[in-house]
């Protein structure tokens, strides 16, 4: 059932550079979807270094562990993506699935099957036949380009209502290089490790080691801080590939994740993975409000997030957001449960500039008819300070709206 674009949605697809040694073609395999592209092929030069981090599910889709494997070489040629069946929960079957189509994008891609890296995304426990990418990845190879990015962004979709992209361009000692990454994700959106689906390429020459450590330092603070409807999913992906095509412009080869060369690009890194987090929550299933949620005055930054996570969870939290009611109560309930050191009596919770509670109480200047005004606006921000120590988070989330349930209640339907 097709849903209407979230309101949260940015007003248009960004303009995303190309990125040298990235070509990239979809195809309509028929997979679940009818009359919409469901498989992107993503052809990378060789050499190109790849790492990446995956769900922390226990039972994890066949690509995962089929990247997890292929990803210990830290070189990448390739990049299937389908959407529409997870293949998840298939069993030996699912084994099958993924050797025969990595076998099938190596012949088109003329590589080992080991270089090419695959993710599925849709409906768990359904069969996946590999024979639907027969041709289809030939096809695609033979028509691969390097632009423009929406394309790729809208072939991952599945309960998406919008196209996810972002990009940066820095300098790396004085030599320009670039960071383009697409993302998917709507619900079953509580990562621990990334999101459900996401690409990020770069032409920078950084070794895969690198990628690695950026990657686990740039999540921590974007993808797994951000959640939905609290569910990790069996296939949530983060890759990211770089193709070093910039050392033919002089840019240095970085084998150092201390390197201070890699400070802009870190940041910048940081900020696209950031960018696609804030749109998968943005596009959370049924949403209306896009919260953050800033928690201070912890006792550490673990504590922190454990406590705005607990908050960003919480289905009475996110049924107050969605009713637009500032029920700060239920703010006080989350924190209490997290299991974390709080004192009731040292706990202060503001919605934007309006503190509603104070000491244990509600704030004397509280003002229903000025914070209700307030909670109409589209983004929101929530700040909790424990007052115990210098402990510091901040987790994003969104409303919990009927649709939510009208959505998931159909899926498989």
């Amino acid at each position: 059932m097709a849903h209407a674009v979230s309101p949260l949605a940015p007003a248009a697809f960004p303009e995303m550079p190309p990125i040298a040694g990235v070509r990239f073609a979809t195809a309509e395999a028929g997979i679940r979807y009818r009359n919409r592209t469901d498989v992107l092929l993503v052809a990378l030069d060789e050499g190109t270094e790849a790492a990446g981090v995956f769900t922390t599910s226990r039972c994890p889709s066949a690509p995962v562990d089929w990247c997890r494997a292929a990803l210990k070489g830290g070189k990448a040629r390739g990049v299937v993506v389908n959407s529409g069946n997870a293949n998840a929960f298939t069993g030996r079957a699912g084994v099958a699935t993924v050797e025969k189509t990595a076998a099938i994008a190596a012949a088109a891609l003329g590589c080992r099957p080991s270089e090419i890296m695959l993710a599925s995304t849709g409906v768990i426990g359904e069969p996946l036949d590999a024979s639907k990418f027969e041709g289809v990845l030939a096809d695609c190879a033979a028509r691969a380009t390097a632009g423009p990015w929406i394309g790729p962004a809208r072939a991952i979709m599945t309960t998406d209502t919008y196209p996810k992209g972002a990009s940066a361009t820095v300098e790396i000692a004085g030599v320009p290089v670039s960071i383009a990454g697409i993302a998917k994700g709507a619900g079953m959106i509580a990562p621990d490790m990334a999101t459900m689906l996401s690409f990020v390429f770069t032409d920078a020459p950084i070794a895969a080691g690198v990628l690695h450590a950026l990657l686990q330092a740039s999540v921590s603070r974007s993808f797994n801080a951000i959640t939905v409807d609290s569910d990790t999913s069996t296939s949530d992906t983060l890759m990211l590939f770089a193709t070093g095509a910039a050392a033919r412009q002089g840019c240095p080869a970085i084998s150092d994740a201390a390197d201070p060369r890699l400070a802009a690009f870190k940041a910048a890194l940081e900020t696209v993975l950031l960018d696609l987090a804030h749109q998968v929550v943005k596009d959370g299933e049924g949403a209306r409000h896009f919260v953050g949620i800033t928690v201070t005055g912890a006792t550490s930054t673990a504590s922190a997030k454990r406590i705005a996570k607990s908050v960003a969870d919480s289905p009475l939290f996110k049924t107050a957001i969605a009713g637009e009611d500032a029920n700060w109560g239920r703010i006080v309930a989350a924190v209490g449960k997290a299991g974390e050191p709080a004192d009731r009596d040292r706990l202060a919770i503001w919605f934007g500039p309006h503190r509603v509670a104070v000491e244990g109480a509600r704030d004397p200047s509280y003002s229903e008819e000025t914070v209700s005004a307030y909670m109409k606006n589209q983004d929101l921000a929530v700040r909790i300070d424990l007052g115990l120590g210098d402990g510091t988070f901040t987790a994003w989330t969104c409303d919990l709206t009927k649709e939510y349930v009208e959505i998931n209640g159909d899926y498989r339907s």
